[in-house]
């Protein structure tokens, strides 16, 4: 692990140099997308400029070569998240692609009408709406595991949520809205005691911290690429072998079979089964070069340094009178989402803009959190290891002058 030098970092994301309005450009967007360093871009393009080729499907040399980056990469995501087989990764269109894979598959095999599945309230649309349609589709009840006034998840819950009927617990390691960082370890373990697979939503948790799926007995864990300074397009599904082995496929195509003939299909073996047509091959390899960059830094130091803004960033967003936080968990990543006043978030999002400033507006895809606190949406200021403290600053100063213009 190289010393972290934020005068380094910024120095490796092109964008970061860009002005909106003639302002320096303040992006505190990061739980939407992040931004891509110098090495992922060169990475897209080098693929495309001397060995863009299909893969799995040729003997010639460029087939070849981009077969083995993607292999590579396969293998690169099988690291950087230890998981035991590299078979064991999937690789997808995002996050929502793998949790529809898992939604669609599971419980096609495992869901029988009266059965049960359960989500957490802070999920993101994409951890709910899959769900509803498998219970729709197979005659299943969804279960809503309810978080308390800071957005905390209580354990003890689970006891009475989870019966014999429950087949599928589903939930997010970091809530894209709050920030909370779920206990995910002793989730699994809970559920675990009452022979319960568990689907979490790593989607928030990928860039932020180290993730070990042996260690914490993850029986599915989806993220995508975008959120981990990689490109578009591109996420992951890993899954245990136990359960990838007897799920059926969650679409038919070239690549995942082993023959056809009018009379029927035989399926190929993991990780192909899951991977109908072209791949996002680009996306692989840009996703791999995303992960050695992360690996480079070292995610420790990267959740030293984004602590550190959080606290900062906090504290200086307190001060503003009227400002109050949605979801206080004693656990959060470096994203805050907080309300001024009775000031709409899109109005105040709107002046920050023109000051160069790019926070998100609006229900974050969660509309069930915004329910549960009684509000239209918020203001959401996520931060990433690229960020300053100075870029904290001017948020403040940014929020005063629309403060100052809305009142």
């Amino acid at each position: 692990m190289q010393q972290f030098n934020i005068e380094k970092v910024r120095q490796d994301f092109p964008i970061l140099t860009e002005k909106v309005y003639g302002k320096p450009l303040v992006y505190l967007d990061n739980g939407a997308t992040t931004q891509k360093p110098q090495a992922v871009i060169d990475a897209l393009t080098q693929y495309y400029a001397t060995y863009n080729s299909n893969v799995h499907r040729g003997v010639h040399f460029l087939s070849q070569k981009a077969t083995d980056a993607e292999e590579a990469a396969r293998r690169g995501v099988q690291a950087f998240i230890h998981a035991a087989h590299e078979y064991e990764i999937i690789f997808t269109k995002g996050t929502t692609d793998s949790i529809n894979l898992v939604a669609y598959s599971f419980a096609k095999k495992y869901v029988r009408p009266g059965d049960e599945i359960i989500v957490s309230e802070m999920e993101h649309h994409s951890n709910i709406v899959p769900w509803q349609m498998a219970c729709e589709d197979r005659g299943a009840t969804l279960k809503v595991w309810r978080m308390n006034e800071k957005g905390v998840l209580d354990l003890a819950d689970l006891d009475t949520l989870i019966t014999d009927k429950t087949k599928m617990l589903a939930v997010t390691w970091v809530s894209n809205t709050l920030g909370t960082v779920n206990p995910i370890a002793d989730i699994v373990a809970k559920a675990h005691q009452h022979d319960v697979p568990v689907l979490v939503d790593a989607a928030q948790a990928i860039q932020h911290l180290p993730i070990d799926v042996q260690a914490l007995d993850i029986d599915f864990l989806v993220f995508s690429g975008h959120k981990i300074y990689g490109p578009t397009g591109i996420g992951v599904l890993y899954g245990k072998e136990k359960w990838l082995q007897e799920m059926p496929p969650y679409q038919g195509g070239g690549s995942m079979i082993k023959s056809v003939q009018f009379s029927g299909t035989t399926y190929t073996d993991l990780p192909f089964r899951f991977e109908a047509g072209t791949p996002n091959i680009a996306g692989a390899i840009g996703l791999h070069a995303a992960l050695n960059y992360v690996q480079d830094i070292g995610l420790t130091a990267i959740a030293a340094y984004e602590h550190e803004l959080l606290v900062y960033a906090q504290t200086q967003l307190a001060a503003i009178p009227g400002l109050r936080f949605i979801g206080e968990a004693p656990e959060k990543s470096a994203t805050i989402s907080f309300l001024i006043g009775d000031l709409h978030p899109f109005d105040v999002g709107e002046l920050l803009d023109k000051q160069g400033i790019a926070v998100r507006t609006g229900h974050h895809c969660c509309q069930p959190i915004m329910d549960k606190f009684g509000i239209p949406g918020t203001i959401r200021a996520s931060l990433s290891f690229y960020n300053t403290k100075g870029e904290i600053d001017a948020l403040i100063s940014g929020l005063q002058k629309a403060v100052s213009m809305l009142s």
